[in-house]
């Protein structure tokens, strides 16, 4: 149902004038998601407060309800068409009187941390970009259709939410950015292991990839108590997001896995002083993939002792920093970090290294983020003592990675099976920090068993990607031609 309802608003939106790409497909599913989700969420609290003899205060105005302004019934439960706006009048009511609505929510919230100001930070973050009335009511129709009530339906909508994402991810543009391989994310988290009452944090957070796999993981524990579930809905996960777009998808994705109103802000991470940061800001895990290869400005560099412009050398400080002592982090970053012989980089791996067990370094192959030519490790530490061994693993899938052949689980799991012990194998081995050139830090991967070897696709492979590739080529061809 989700499946065929999601490829349908693609289809309605490629159509429409206002929306060009995954990325604003992605994005206006997104605001009427959530505005039908709040609707439903509405109705559910109302039927438990009657049940229980007590009145319920909805949030939003009634003429601002979905059931009112997108999709008002008829007494058999179907679309009243009679009180249906659509065309031009349902472009204005929106643009000119729901959204102004919604974004004053922020101001009228009591707090950072409610549903509420998230409804305000949302639609303060976003327009409608669907200029055809008549589309949008097409779409909202669609959606209309969709149920967020059982706990299956959430799970089904979530996981294809996430595809949603991923297909943002290959489309470009700056998409990639949102979008880690969540096999990738699955195998840190059980690395990390984070536990109940633990405050999880991504300061890098785009899609929320890294706040929903823990969420998962951890809601996944047997016997979790009423008191349980409170902390992991209000006082365990917590991100920070720059871009609007990736924000508003985060609110979404953490939604949609059942956190109701999640703690994430709308700010540039790397604007904050490191010295600002006291023991109250501190966290006891993080998780991340910060985005690489950016340029900060000087300003920004004056943020942090060790001055670059290198984005994601600037985070990994951040991340440092943002570590209470004993904290544990999982942290993706360029391979070329480990021998980089710049000062920034020496300096950071010195910092790295004296000031957190750095423990293990997963080396990854190419492909592992689809659309991304470089090659990435995961470096795994503890902060408050100095490192004494790393235990490398070299991930080595035994064929290329790539779009029809992505990451799975099951290659990540012998890392996983491997890592609690820093067991010896072909694909693992350890190195004394003392043996480490204190010149230099340089912390190249070098497998003593025979280097990194290089997977052959087998000819099926080959033939299924040139297939997927020709299918690609035709449908670009094809919507040339229907804008010709």
């Amino acid at each position: 149902m989700f499946e065929q309802a999601f490829k349908n608003i693609d289809d309605v939106l490629w159509k429409d004038a206002g929306a060009s790409s995954e990325l604003d497909y992605t994005e206006q599913t997104s605001w009427l998601l959530f505005l039908k989700y709040l609707d439903d969420l509405e109705k559910d609290k109302a039927a438990e407060a009657e049940l229980e003899g007590r009145e319920y205060s909805y949030k939003l105005d009634e003429a601002y309800r979905w059931e009112n302004w997108a999709a008002p019934k008829a007494a058999d439960g179907s679309l009243d068409h009679n009180r249906a706006m659509t065309g031009d009048d349902l472009k204005a009511f929106v643009d000119t009187k729901l959204f102004p609505y919604l974004q004053g929510f922020k101001e009228r919230a009591s707090g950072s941390d409610t549903i509420e100001y998230k409804i305000g930070e949302i639609f303060g973050e976003i327009k409608n970009k669907i200029q055809s009335g008549y589309n949008l009511r097409e779409v909202i129709e669609i959606v209309d259709g969709l149920r967020f009530r059982s706990q299956a339906e959430k799970h089904e909508l979530s996981y294809l939410y996430e595809a949603k994402i991923k297909n943002m991810g290959n489309a470009g543009r700056n998409g990639g950015e949102y979008y880690t391989p969540r096999p990738l994310i699955r195998a840190m988290v059980k690395v990390v292991k984070p536990e109940i009452g633990q405050r999880i944090y991504d300061g890098a957070v785009g899609s929320a990839g890294f706040l929903c796999e823990a969420f998962d993981y951890l809601s996944a524990k047997p016997n979790l108590t009423t008191s349980d579930l409170e902390t992991l809905q209000k006082k365990t996960f917590f991100g920070k997001e720059k871009k609007s777009l990736a924000y508003v998808i985060a609110i979404m994705n953490m939604i949609l896995h059942g956190i109701e109103a999640p703690n994430i802000i709308h700010t540039n991470t790397l604007a904050e002083n490191l010295a600002d940061i006291q023991e109250k800001d501190r966290y006891d895990i993080v998780l991340a993939n910060p985005p690489f290869g950016g340029k900060e400005r000087k300003e920004v560099q004056q943020n942090f002792p060790i001055k670059t412009g290198e984005t994601a050398f600037l985070f990994l400080q951040h991340f440092i920093k943002s570590l209470r002592v004993g904290g544990r982090a999982g942290v993706v970053i360029k391979n070329t970090f480990l021998s980089n012989s710049d000062n920034a980089s020496v300096s950071l791996r010195k910092l790295l290294l004296e000031s957190c067990n750095l423990h293990t370094v997963l080396d990854c192959p190419g492909g592992t983020f689809l659309g991304a030519g470089v090659k990435t490790v995961v470096l795994f530490f503890e902060k408050g003592a100095p490192t004494r061994r790393i235990w490398y693993y070299q991930l080595n899938p035994g064929r290329s990675l790539g779009k029809t052949n992505p990451l799975n689980d099951d290659d990540l799991a012998e890392f996983v099976e491997l890592q609690p012990t820093f067991a010896d194998s072909p694909n693992s081995w350890t190195v004394d920090a003392a043996a480490i050139d204190q010149s230099t830090y340089d912390l190249s991967v070098k497998n003593p068993n025979g280097g990194e070897a290089v997977a052959l696709r087998a000819p099926g492979e080959i033939l299924d990607e040139i297939a997927a590739l020709d299918a690609e080529s035709a449908a670009v061809l094809a919507a040339i031609r229907g804008l010709l």
